[in-house]
C-alpha cells in the first residue's frame, strides 16, 4: 500500500477526481457573478446611477470586443432590451437569485459526488485491511491483539472516509471560492485588497501553527484509545481467570490508570484547541474592522462609491468560511496522514502471504503431489531458541507417521510447519521439487487438513462448521428472480469499482466432490460418517431431538415423525414401558406438567404465554377470574412462598434443593422473605395488589409429581382442567398464534423432535426412565430410518461465540470431523485428542488409520503419548528439536535408545 495517503487516493479514484475538479472550475463563474451583482443593484438599481441621464438603459447587450486586435472594433451579437429603474433593480435582483441557486446546485452536486467517492474509496481501504489480515503470517498472530485490529478497520480508518472526498476537492473549491471572492475585492478597491489578503495570511500561518500540538496529543489519544480496547479484550478473554486468582481489583486499578492518561490527553487537548479556536475568531473579525475603517474612509472621501463597499462587505462575508474551512482541511490532512501511516504500518508485516497464493480457482484443485521432502528446516522467532534445529525428511504424503517426543521435543512445532501455520526462519521444504511455501492455498486447504490441541469454531451452526472446510471456491451460482438479479448485479459492479471482489456469499460454495458426494442430495451420509469416526454422531442425535422442524419447510420430516409418534405410542402399550409418559390427553390434568403447561396445553409461540409473561397476561387472568381459581392460586402461591422460605432457610445457594424445587430460585429467596415479612400472616387478603402477579408465578411453575407438596387434589385438578377449555375456547383471534396446542394427528411445529414422538411427558421418579424411554426412541427412529434425519436437525444448532455452547471433547472432535470431511490427502493430527480419555484417544486414531488405509491417504499423528504411535507404519522420535531416530516400530524398538524409554514410560 502506498505511504502516501494523496497517493493512495489519487491512484484508486483518478477519473471521479477529475469529473469532479472539473464541476469546482464551473461553479467559480457562478460563484463570481454571485459577488458582482449585489453592487450592480445597489449603484444602479437602488441609487440609479445607471439611470442620471436617461430613464433607460440597454440589458443584456451582448458584444465581441475586438479592440486589441482591430482598433475600434466591436461586433455588436444582441442589442439587448430598454429597461428603467425599476425593472433593472427586479431583473437584476432574479439574476441574482439564479446564480445563488446554480452556484448552490453545483454544490449539491459536488458533495454528492466526492461524499460517494469518499464512501467508495473507504469501503475499499477496510477491503485491503481485512484482506491483508488473511494474508498475514501466523506468527504476527501472536504479537498483535485482534481487538486492535479491529478497532483499527472498524474505528481509526472511519474518518479517512469523510477525508479521502474532500482530499483533492475541498482545497481546490475553498481555493476557488477564497480567490475569486479576493479578485473581487482586489477590482474594487486594490489597497483593501492587499489588507484583506495579509490579514487573512497572517490567520492561515498563525492558526495551522497554533492546532500543530493538538494534532501530537490527537495521535496519542488514538493510540492509547486502541490500547485501551485491546486491554478491555483482555479481560473478556480471561474473565475466568481474573475471577479464580481473586484479581478483579488490579484489574479495576490497571484500567482506572488508563483512563487517567486518556482523561489527561483529553483534556489538554480541549485546552490547546480552544486557545486555537479564540485566536481564529480574533483574527476572522480583524478584516472585517479593516473593511469598515478604510472602505468608509475611501466612501466618505469619495474614492469608492457605497455599492463597492457593500460588494467588499458581500465578499468578504463569504471568505472566512472557506479560509477556515481551508486551515480545517490543513489540520484534518495532518491528523488523517498520521492516522493512515499508523495503520497501514500495522498491517504490513514482513513475511506476509503473496496475494496470489490466495487466488480463487478456475477449477477442481490438483493433487497435492507425492513425496515432502525437508531440508535442516529451523524455526525459531527470537532468533536463539531454536524449536526444531535443521529437521531434514522425506515425507511421502501417503505414508502413516507418528511422531512422538517429550514436551519440549518440538514435535508440535513440526506438525505446524507441515500444516504452513508455522514459517521456518531456515532450510526448505519441497513438495516434487517445488517450493511447498509457494503453493496456491486453495490446493492446501483442499489436499492437506490440520487438527490442533485447540479448535476454534464460529458462532454459526455445526453444519456450518462442519462444512468450512469445503468452502474454497464458489460451485454453483445464487438462483435469482430478475429484479433481484438486477439488484445483485448493480451491487457488484459498485463492489468491483471499490476494489472489492464481486463474490457472492449466498452461491453454493460446497465443493461436494472433495467430501465424496455427489451433491447435497447425499452429502449427510458422508456428515454422518465424518461424525461417527470421531463418535460425535450421538452427541449431535441428541442435539437434533432436542431442536425443532418447521412443517411447512419439511412436510416430509414432519410427516414420519408423526408415524414415529405413532409407533412409538403403540410400543408404550407394552407393560414394560407402563407409567414411563404421561400421555398429553386434553381431558385429563397431567401431574408431570406445571400448572400453567397445564392450562395453555400447548407451546407458546413468542413472548404472549411464555416464562413468567403468563402470569401478567390480561387474557389469562381474565380467563383465571371467569373460572373463579384467580384466588385459589394466589393462596397456593402464598403457601409456597411460607414452606420455600422456612425450607431453604440458612441453605447456600448451590444446594440441590433449590434444583429440585425449581420453582424458586436463590436469587428470589429474598424478595419473598421480605413479602412474607411485611405480610405478617394476615393471609391473601392483605397481599397488595402489586404483588399478586409474584405470587402468581410460584404455582404456574409447580409440577405435582416433582415437587410433591400435596397442593393440587382431585377437585383442583378438574378447576384447571375448566380453565384450559375456557383458555382456549375464548383465545381472542390477535393471540390464536401465540400458543400450538397439542393435538395428537398435528405435528406441533414450536415443540422439539423429542417432544413431538413422546407427546407426553416423562414421568418423575421412574428408575432409569429416560434412558429406557431414549432407548426405546432410538430404535423406533433407526427402524423408521429417521436417524439421520435427526442428525441433520441437530446439525442446525448454533455452536455459539467460540463454540462455547458445546462442551470442550465436543468442539475438539467438530474440529476433527471438519478436518476429516474433506478427505484430505494428507491428514496432520497435532496432539488434537489430549483432551479425550485414553480409550476415546485410541478408538479416534483407529478409526481415522482404517480410512486413510482404505483411501490410501497420509497422517502424520503428532502424538501426545507414546504409545499412540504403535499402529503406525513409520515412527520418528524427536528430541531437542531435532530427530532422534526413525523407522517402523519394530526396528526402533530393537534399537532401544529413546523410543525405548518413550515407550516405557
Amino acid at each position: 500500500m502506498q505511504r502516501n495517503l494523496f497517493t493512495y487516493i489519487w491512484r484508486h479514484s483518478r477519473p471521479e477526481q477529475i469529473v469532479i475538479l472539473g464541476l469546482v472550475v464551473l461553479a467559480q463563474v457562478f460563484y463570481f457573478m454571485s459577488l458582482t451583482v449585489p453592487k450592480s443593484v445597489i449603484n444602479n438599481g437602488i441609487q440609479g446611477n445607471a439611470f442620471k441621464d436617461s430613464k433607460t438603459i440597454p440589458f443584456l447587450v451582448f458584444e465581441l470586443d475586438l479592440s486589441a486586435i482591430l482598433p475600434g472594433k466591436i461586433i455588436r451579437i444582441f442589442d439587448g432590451f430598454q429597461v428603467n429603474q425599476l425593472g433593472y433593480l427586479v431583473t437584476m435582483s432574479f439574476v441574482f437569485l439564479g446564480a445563488v441557486i446554480v452556484n448552490g446546485l453545483f454544490k449539491k452536486s459536488i458533495n454528492t459526488q466526492k461524499g460517494r467517492m469518499g464512501e467508495r474509496m473507504l469501503r475499499r481501504l477496510r477491503y485491503e485491511l481485512y484482506d491483508r489480515i488473511l494474508r498475514f503470517p501466523p506468527a504476527h498472530f501472536r504479537k498483535v491483539k485482534q481487538a486492535e485490529l479491529a478497532t483499527m478497520i472498524k474505528d481509526e480508518v472511519e474518518p479517512l472516509g469523510g477525508f479521502i472526498g474532500d482530499a483533492f476537492v475541498q482545497p481546490m473549491f475553498l481555493g476557488g471560492q477564497a480567490l475569486t471572492a479576493i479578485i473581487f475585492i482586489m477590482m474594487q478597491n486594490w489597497l483593501l485588497g492587499i489588507v484583506v489578503v495579509v490579514l487573512l495570511a497572517a490567520q492561515m500561518a498563525i492558526i495551522p501553527r497554533l492546532r500543530r500540538p493538538v494534532l501530537v496529543l490527537g495521535r496519542l489519544r488514538q493510540i492509547s484509545a486502541r490500547q485501551l480496547a485491546g486491554r478491555i479484550a483482555e479481560t473478556a478473554d480471561g474473565v475466568h481467570e481474573i475471577h479464580i486468582h481473586g484479581a478483579a481489583n488490579y484489574e479495576r486499578a490497571d484500567i482506572s490508570e488508563r483512563l487517567g492518561r486518556i482523561f489527561k490527553i483529553r483534556f489538554d487537548l480541549y485546552q490547546k484547541k480552544f486557545v486555537a479556536k479564540f485566536w481564529n475568531n480574533i483574527l476572522s473579525q480583524a478584516t472585517p474592522f479593516a473593511i469598515f475603517l478604510i472602505g468608509g474612509y475611501f466612501a466618505i472621501t469619495g474614492q469608492m462609491d457605497v455599492g463597492a463597499v457593500v460588494g467588499v462587505l458581500l465578499a468578504y462575508k463569504d471568505l472566512p468560511s472557506p479560509i477556515k474551512e481551508l486551515i480545517d482541511w490543513d489540520q484534518q490532512r495532518q491528523d488523517v496522514q498520521i492516522k493512515y501511516e499508523q495503520v497501514i504500518d500495522q498491517f504490513q508485516p514482513e513475511g506476509m502471504m503473496p496475494e496470489a497464493l490466495q487466488a480463487i480457482p478456475d477449477g477442481p484443485p490438483p493433487p497435492l503431489g507425492r513425496e515432502l521432502a525437508l531440508a535442516g528446516v529451523t524455526v525459531s522467532e527470537d532468533g536463539r531458541v531454536k524449536q526444531l534445529d535443521s529437521v531434514s525428511m522425506v515425507l511421502p504424503t501417503c505414508s502413516k507417521l507418528a511422531v512422538i517426543g517429550g514436551s519440549s521435543s518440538g514435535k508440535d512445532v513440526l506438525g505446524q510447519v507441515l500444516a504452513r501455520i508455522t514459517l521456518p526462519s531456515a532450510g526448505s521444504i519441497k513438495i516434487d521439487g517445488s517450493d511447498f511455501f509457494q503453493l496456491p492455498e486453495y490446493v492446501l486447504g483442499a489436499r492437506t487438513s490440520y487438527v490442533g490441541q485447540e479448535t476454534y469454531l464460529f458462532p454459526i451452526s455445526v453444519r456450518d462448521n462442519l462444512l468450512f472446510g469445503l468452502k474454497i471456491r464458489p460451485i454453483t451460482p445464487a438462483k435469482y428472480d430478475d429484479k433481484t438479479r438486477a439488484e445483485r448485479e448493480l451491487f457488484w459492479k459498485e463492489a468491483e469499482r471499490a476494489g472489492n471482489p464481486a463474490l457472492d456469499p449466498t452461491a453454493d460454495w460446497i465443493d461436494y466432490e472433495l467430501a465424496g458426494a455427489t451433491g447435497p442430495a447425499d452429502l449427510l451420509p458422508r456428515i454422518v460418517e465424518a461424525l461417527k469416526q470421531v463418535e460425535l454422531d450421538e452427541d449431535i442425535y441428541a442435539l437434533g431431538l432436542r431442536g425443532t422442524v418447521d412443517p411447512a419447510l419439511r412436510p416430509d420430516l414432519a410427516e414420519r415423525i408423526l408415524k414415529a409418534r405413532h409407533e412409538l405410542h403403540g410400543r408404550l402399550q407394552d407393560p414394560s414401558y407402563a407409567g414411563l409418559i404421561e400421555t398429553f390427553n386434553g381431558d385429563r390434568y397431567n401431574r408431570n406438567l406445571s400448572v400453567a403447561e397445564n392450562i395453555l396445553f400447548g407451546t407458546p409461540l413468542g413472548k404472549d404465554f411464555a416464562g413468567d409473561n403468563i402470569a401478567v397476561d390480561p387474557y389469562m387472568q381474565s380467563v383465571l377470574r371467569a373460572t373463579g381459581i384467580d384466588l385459589d392460586l394466589q393462596r397456593m402461591g402464598l403457601t409456597i412462598a411460607e414452606t420455600m422460605v422456612e425450607l431453604f432457610s440458612g441453605l447456600s445457594p448451590d444446594n440441590p434443593l433449590f434444583e429440585q424445587y425449581s420453582f424458586i430460585s436463590a436469587d428470589e429467596l429474598p424478595n419473598v422473605r421480605l413479602l412474607l415479612q411485611r405480610l405478617g400472616g394476615k393471609g391473601i387478603d392483605a397481599v397488595p395488589e402489586a404483588d399478586r402477579p409474584r405470587l402468581m408465578t410460584l404455582p404456574f411453575r409447580y409440577i405435582e409429581a416433582r415437587h410433591r407438596l400435596g397442593l393440587i387434589d382431585a377437585e383442583m385438578e378438574e378447576r384447571l382442567l375448566a380453565a384450559r377449555h375456557a383458555f382456549a375456547s375464548s383465545l381472542p383471534e390477535p393471540l390464536r398464534g401465540a400458543v400450538e396446542f397439542y393435538d395428537f394427528q398435528r405435528y406441533n411445529s414450536a415443540a422439539t423432535l423429542q417432544d413431538n414422538i413422546l407427546f407426553g411427558r416423562l414421568v418423575y421418579g421412574q428408575a432409569q426412565g429416560e434412558q429406557r424411554i431414549g432407548t426405546l426412541t432410538s430404535d423406533v427412529l433407526n427402524e423408521l430410518g429417521l436417524h439421520n434425519s435427526v442428525i441433520e436437525v441437530g446439525l442446525e444448532y448454533n455452536v455459539g461465540v467460540g463454540g462455547k455452547r458445546l462442551t470442550a471433547t465436543q468442539r475438539q472432535k467438530l474440529g476433527i470431523a471438519r478436518a476429516l470431511i474433506k478427505r484430505p490427502q494428507l491428514l496432520v493430527v497435532n496432539e488434537a485428542v489430549a483432551a479425550f480419555d485414553g480409550r476415546t484417544q485410541d478408538r479416534i486414531r483407529d478409526n481415522i488409520l482404517a480410512t486413510a488405509k482404505k483411501d490410501d491417504r497420509g497422517v502424520v499423528w503428532i502424538a501426545n503419548r507414546p504409545s499412540q504411535a504403535e499402529p503406525f507404519e513409520q515412527i520418528v522420535v524427536m528430541q531437542g528439536g531435532r530427530i532422534a531416530a526413525q523407522g517402523k516400530p519394530s526396528e526402533l524398538a530393537a534399537k532401544g535408545g529413546l523410543y525405548a524409554e518413550l515407550m516405557a514410560s
